[in-house]
């Protein structure tokens, strides 16, 4: 069983729940990760069709070791109480909750899951995706070990700015970044929101490279074709694990010769750098592996 600290995340792919032949189509997608949408993807005279496609599919399993997750509609809205109904019964990892704005939310749901007897390993991802969302942001990451990971909704975080588009996305990095923070002061994983341009592609990949330099574990996409420049963005490449090898030798060298750091090409290597030189192997063994 993989740690959820390490994890690969690199690529986590919406699919609409009421469509059957992506959700049978993404068994065979390399995807880091799946999320069955309920919410923004599916019309609302289809939401309960939605609903029981989910349910089927994953009952009938096949997804190998992709992470699944199911993005509700808001619990206190039309459909909400009952997707998580069903949704804490599916052999899932997570719910994703839909405009994430408060830690009262997030406790609503959480005392929902516990009164329909959820299992505890299933975790509660917490889309931030409105300014108060990302205002608070810290709070939720903090709310419950329960919450693993914050997702960035930035198609809808760009509207609710006012902001201008652009490639670089600097209208948004004050919201990035304060989410950023908020997830990793708690030790949660965060993820990047999705790229709507899908003819794009240098666009794309730019945002990746983007998300990646900042810190994000990873993107969220809107189409199969986005899974492999993201792996590739978000995944270790060849010269960091190389490098990283490089680091945990000559360190553990250094330690043994009574030395409290090493040096590498004149550079200073104490063991901090060695913590994420080792993080960066182990997620490239669970990768390969």
């Amino acid at each position: 069983m993989i740690s959820p600290a390490l994890r690969p995340r690199r690529s986590v792919l919406f699919m609409p729940g009421s469509n059957p032949r992506a959700l049978e189509k993404a068994r065979e997608l390399p995807a880091d990760g799946l999320i069955f949408d309920l919410e923004d993807a599916v019309a609302p005279d289809m939401k309960e069709v939605a609903r029981r496609n989910v349910g089927a599919a994953m009952q009938a399993g096949g997804y190998g070791r992709r992470e699944l997750i199911v993005r509700i509609n808001p619990p206190d809205g039309e459909w909400g109480s009952d997707d998580l109904a069903a949704a804490a019964a599916m052999p899932i990892n997570a719910v994703l909750l839909p405009k994430v704005e408060s830690v009262a939310s997030v406790k609503r749901a959480l005392e929902m899951l516990e009164a329909l007897r959820a299992p505890d390993t299933l975790a509660l991802w917490c889309m931030i995706e409105t300014p108060r969302g990302v205002l608070a942001a810290a709070e939720i990451a903090g709310a419950s070990e329960r919450v693993a990971v914050l997702v960035l909704g930035t198609s809808d975080l760009t509207k609710d700015l006012h902001v201008i588009e652009r490639r670089d996305r600097l209208p948004l990095m004050t919201a990035l970044g304060l989410v950023l923070l908020a997830a990793r002061a708690h030790r949660r994983a965060v993820l990047d929101g999705v790229h709507l341009d899908l003819a794009d592609h240098e666009g794309f990949e730019m945002a990746c490279r983007h998300g990646r330099e900042l810190g994000f574990d990873g993107k969220t996409l809107i189409h199969p074709q986005q899974i492999a420049p993201a792996n590739a963005a978000f995944g270790p490449s060849a010269d960091e694990i190389a490098n990283a090898r490089r680091l945990v030798t000559a360190y553990a060298e250094a330690v043994a010769a009574g030395q409290g750091a090493a040096r590498i090409d004149g550079r200073l290597v104490e063991a901090l750098h060695i913590e994420e030189a080792e993080r960066i192997l182990a997620l490239a063994e669970v990768i390969s592996g």
